[in-house]
């Protein structure tokens, strides 16, 4: 790791135009380190430019200079280009092609099924957070963690290890996270707009979606539908959906928990979840699909009925 360190410092000592994105449906990881890394890399005076490549989510709209998150003027090239929290290129979805128009990728992610597809790869799937290596990267260019910097840091890696629950967090979590608390940042803020801060809409949407709840295989399975319906009927958002494959997979009987979202008639987006065993990530690989032991997820290309048939015969394999 310390080579691709290397490598990384002396490209940026080598470049001024360069451009940061994440993949598509962010979460607070991704919007997190992008924003962290983006500004820190601006106090050093280099031209940066931060990809929206989606909607940013209504809890993270917080976060400081987000309104610095651009759409991509297309054809625009770049020196470099750092892709962040994504384990394929794949994740970038319709901006697949911004990395046609960049001399170099750097990909920084801590997913466990990454291709490293980068020219440099910062990967380390024993990271707790994308925002994790982020912090490891800035530390090791003695670059300064503003407060800023800090606070867009501690989302990151807060909402990728559900407020430290999880078991990526570990020893080295827990130090980074008290580095950037020296910072001054707000907790209270960010407590209450990432995780206590609701709209009445997703709230709906998650009363309905409880109702689809299904269970299998001795009730160590736990099935949820998100349909397009039930997103216009609630005015609810793509992004509103976070939460729900969580809350369900705490039930006590639960292994395995699943939400199968309808992006459209014929793709259906899996979230998966696992408790003590089961490798999701496994599951999710045969739908060419991937992510963490715990947490991954897939995209199958079918409808809903069919989608939700063949991941819950998947999951039925891996139950014990």
């Amino acid at each position: 790791m310390n080579d691709e360190f290397k490598k990384l410092k002396q490209k940026l000592d080598e470049v001024k135009d360069i451009c940061l994105v994440s993949h598509i449906h962010p979460d607070g990881d991704s919007i997190g380190s992008l924003l962290g890394f983006g500004l820190a890399l601006e106090n050093i005076n280099k031209k940066i430019t931060m990809i929206k490549v989606d909607d940013i989510p209504y809890k993270y709209k917080f976060l400081p200079q987000v309104s610095k998150l651009k759409n991509y003027e297309e054809n625009k090239k770049f020196d470099l280009l750092i892709v962040l929290d994504c384990s394929d290129l794949d994740r970038l979805g319709s901006f697949k092609h911004i990395t046609e128009n960049a001399r170099y990728i750097v990909n920084i992610d801590h997913h466990i099924s990454n291709t490293n597809y980068g020219d440099i790869n910062i990967v380390d799937h024993k990271a707790a957070a994308t925002g994790e290596l982020v912090y490891n990267i800035l530390d090791y260019l003695n670059m300064n963690i503003n407060k800023e910097i800090a606070t867009c840091l501690y989302v990151a890696i807060a909402t990728d290890t559900g407020s430290f629950r999880y078991d990526n967090t570990h020893s080295r979590t827990h130090y980074i996270v008290s580095k950037l608390l020296e910072k001054q940042i707000d907790l209270k803020k960010v407590t209450f707009e990432v995780f206590q801060n609701k709209t009445l809409a997703s709230t709906k949407l998650f009363i309905e979606a409880l109702n689809t709840l299904e269970l299998y295989y001795d009730n160590r399975l736990a099935v949820v539908q998100v349909t397009q319906q039930m997103l216009k009927k609630n005015n609810a958002e793509f992004n509103d959906i976070d939460g729900i494959v969580e809350y369900i997979r705490d039930i006590d009987t639960v292994e395995v928990a699943c939400i199968l979202k309808e992006i459209k008639e014929d793709e259906i987006k899996i979230g998966l979840r696992s408790k003590t065993y089961v490798d999701v990530a496994n599951i999710a690989k045969v739908f060419q699909g991937g992510g963490h032991i715990r947490a991954s997820g897939c995209t199958i290309y079918n409808n809903i009925s069919k989608a939700k048939e063949l991941i819950i015969r998947e999951i039925g394999l891996n139950l014990r």
